[in-house]
């Protein structure tokens, strides 16, 4: 290792090793120095601007990561990528060293980002694959004449999952004082998607027009289930070329060398005669 990759390895190690002190710290009053300082006000004006708790709160961890948390993990992240990028930057060719060298921070300093984003996907297609029953269920309690809102507040309590809990917060908004226009639009903020949005319309359409709820919430799962089918298929035909693919590269080899081999141990015999 050169030199100048020495340097930035006892620098990451000092810069660790004081934001370990920093955290493990405490104030007069006996709470410790590092959770203070980014529950402060610098430190929530910066996760607003970086957009840190639409993304918790689209992922499902509102309630289980801090601000500062998030924002200690990009920081950690940046410095690891600009760890990285010095070793890396020597070895890039011509002009390539200063965009790997500004390009290597920036991708750890939004690897956490990506992390959430992906969480969010993952909860959005567990929430919209669970709608569906759910909505089955919305449609009985509103044709038995109950509210919308007891209908969540069944789904809640009896079910588990994103969908459930997105459900349960909504209630308790409504349990709160808040009208129900206004839990729906959290709703939609917090899970963000045609799909939800949808159930949130009819259900604002009911409540000022009378429409009937529960002929569009049947509606609403029948297009849902079609839907999924299909994205099934779709994923079903483009695994097709892959096995193709994976028996191409993989299977017919092994068993072409397997006929070579068998050849070879028994070309004195089929070789006898010339």
């Amino acid at each position: 290792m050169s030199g100048a990759g020495l340097l930035a390895a006892l620098a990451a190690l000092l810069f660790f090793a004081a934001l370990a002190e920093v955290l493990s710290d405490r104030v007069p009053g006996g709470r410790r120095l590092g959770p203070a300082l980014l529950r402060g006000r610098r430190a929530g004006v910066t996760a607003l601007r970086l957009g840190i708790p639409g993304k918790l709160a689209r992922a499902g961890m509102e309630g289980q990561v801090t601000f500062g948390s998030v924002l200690i993990a990009k920081a950690g992240t940046a410095c690891l990528g600009g760890i990285a990028a010095l070793a890396a930057v020597p070895a890039a060719p011509g002009r390539f060293g200063l965009l790997v060298a500004l390009g290597m921070p920036v991708c750890g300093f939004l690897a956490p980002d990506a992390l959430l984003e992906r969480r969010a996907r993952q909860r959005h297609r567990a929430l919209v694959a669970a709608l569906p029953d759910a909505l089955d269920l919305l449609a009985v309690s509103a044709a038995s004449g109950r509210s919308a809102a007891a209908g969540f507040t069944e789904i809640a309590g009896a079910g588990q999952g994103p969908l459930a809990q997105e459900l349960g917060l909504a209630v308790a908004d409504i349990s709160c004082g808040s009208p129900p226009t206004v839990a729906l639009a959290a709703l939609r903020r917090r899970a963000p998607g045609p799909e939800l949005a949808t159930l949130c319309a009819s259900i604002e359409r009911s409540r000022r027009f009378g429409s009937p709820l529960a002929d569009q919430l049947r509606r609403q799962a029948s297009a849902l289930r079609i839907q999924q089918r299909r994205v099934v298929e779709e994923r079903a035909a483009r695994a097709a070329p892959k096995i193709q693919l994976v028996v191409a590269l993989v299977l017919v080899p092994s068993v072409l060398l397997m006929i070579v081999a068998g050849l070879i141990a028994n070309s004195d015999q089929l070789l006898a005669g010339f």
